[in-house]
């Protein structure tokens, strides 16, 4: 035998023992398989190729670039810093929602793009925004037997002081919003749409299901861009990305009662409109937080679907806190230009907001209207905001009954509770003269008021909203 076969068979022997030996090895693997073990990949840089899901973080930064500036540009820049354009708000030229992918600080991220002051106009960090009404609760009252033309039947409006206030329960006679004054004129139209930017709405609540807006099939689909296209017969959800706006919070559900829970139905409680239509915008979750992104995106889908054709004319806003979105600004400015009215809580931590600021209530927008809360007795709630400067109406927004979730009903206060009124008083008068303009609508809410002495020095108008005198009822 050469010396060359020596080495191929010692070769060949080499081959079969390493061979033999893995097998054995993965034989042993697969009976003795590896226990489950969860990595920790919060430290490790992830490539610029790497994508997320949008269910795996918010967006850290809203970055409104200059003009000129294009959305190709804008993602070119955002990929050399490895983030991403989660999304292009349309309706704000120049407006971004910036993810980034190595999970920075968002006031890093945000500085960082301030810093590009030839490109960037200004860059928000993605705040979250989180209930802060009093706690609310349900405790059964007994039924007022008044009679009236304009008195509904349904059971718990003797509750319903806000709407005739005759003195029930320790309150004030009249210290209401004159509902049943101005019912003799009008209880709303179904061709206009309210739309409650909050924790969504139960759409199938016995007594809200007849005003709740569907899509028409005139309408198409909402498509964005970067998001996708949503099948948006019931509203929208920005909180999870999807068009299902159910409530799973209850706060939504209780403010679109106030506007809209189907009057003289034999059900529940009576809506300042019996008639109209509730849109759903969803932004706060379960748990009543959300963020500023999210709040955009829902008021980016209302103008979309209003620029479609939709009688959108208020949007509803009974949330805030105390950091200043200049983007957020920006989408309500927005909406004000394609005609919609934008009323906001005041908020409830007893302070002057003057002196210390509540958005978006605060934004000095043509759009806008802040709303204070009050009692029965006509006195500002103990827990509203106010400021004679920047809170220009109040309306009651203690112990209100309203709708809640699962055919409920429930008593709640807060200056979330008065903004809803506030809302509704506006869709009366659009229902009364439906080609109002937004300034000539936000000036007769903001004249239509009666005076009240607890108020002088503490909001704009000095007065609580009257429906009545809104729609010219004397």
């Amino acid at each position: 035998m050469n010396r060359s076969n020596i080495w191929i068979r010692i070769t060949i022997v080499g081959i079969l023992v390493v061979t033999a030996a893995v097998l054995g090895q993965i034989r042993r693997w697969q009976s003795n398989p590896l226990p489950n073990v969860e990595v920790d990949h919060s430290a490790t840089r992830k490539p610029k190729t790497s994508a997320r899901t949008l269910k795996d973080a918010e967006p850290e930064v809203l970055v409104r670039f200059k003009p000129g500036v294009k959305l190709a540009d804008i993602k070119k820049i955002t990929g050399r810093l490895n983030d991403r354009v989660e999304d292009n708000i349309e309706s704000v030229r120049g407006l971004v929602a910036i993810d980034d992918l190595d999970g920075a600080d968002m006031a890093a991220v945000a500085d960082q793009y301030r810093s590009m002051t030839d490109l960037v106009e200004y860059a928000d960090t993605n705040d979250v925004i989180q209930l802060d009404d009093p706690a609310n609760t349900y405790r059964p009252q007994d039924l007022l037997d008044r009679p009236s033309d304009n008195i509904p039947n349904d059971p718990h409006f003797g509750e319903q002081w806000a709407l005739n206030n005759i003195g029930q329960d320790g309150g004030k006679a009249g210290a209401d919003l004159s509902a049943l004054q101005a019912w003799a004129k009008t209880k709303g139209s179904r061709e206009v749409v309210v739309a409650v930017l909050d924790t969504g709405v139960d759409y199938n609540h016995l007594d809200l299901v007849s005003n709740m807006w569907v899509r028409p099939d005139n309408v198409p689909q909402y498509v964005d861009a970067e998001l996708g296209t949503y099948n948006d017969i019931q509203g929208y959800d920005a909180d999870s990305n999807v068009a299902d706006p159910m409530d799973d919070n209850g706060h939504g559900t209780h403010c679109a009662g106030i506007i809209g829970a189907e009057g003289n139905n034999g059900e529940g409680i009576a809506g300042i409109n019996w008639n109209v239509q509730v849109m759903p915008l969803k932004f706060l979750g379960r748990g009543g937080f959300g963020s500023t992104k999210d709040a955009i995106e829902a008021i980016n889908y209302a103008i979309d679907r209003k620029q479609k054709g939709v009688n959108l004319r208020v949007i509803s806003a009974s949330w805030g806190s105390t950091q200043n979105s200049k983007a957020l600004e920006d989408a309500i400015r927005a909406a004000g230009e394609n005609g919609i009215l934008f009323v906001a809580a005041a908020g409830n931590n007893s302070t002057d907001n003057d002196k210390r600021p509540h958005y978006p209530s605060n934004y000095d927008l043509p759009n806008v209207i802040s709303v204070a809360a009050l009692d029965r007795t006509d006195s500002l709630a103990s827990f509203s905001n106010y400021g004679v400067k920047t809170v220009h109406v109040a309306a009651p927004g203690r112990e209100i009954v309203s709708t809640w979730l699962g055919n409920a009903y429930r008593e709640a206060s807060g200056t979330s509770m008065a903004t809803p009124y506030v809302s509704g008083v506006a869709a009366l008068i659009v229902a009364s003269d439906p080609n109002i303009s937004v300034d000539k609508l936000r000036e007769r809410v903001l004249k239509s008021v009666d005076k009240v002495d607890a108020l002088n020095g503490k909001i704009a108008s000095g007065g609580r909203i009257n429906a009545a005198k809104a729609l010219g009822v004397k």
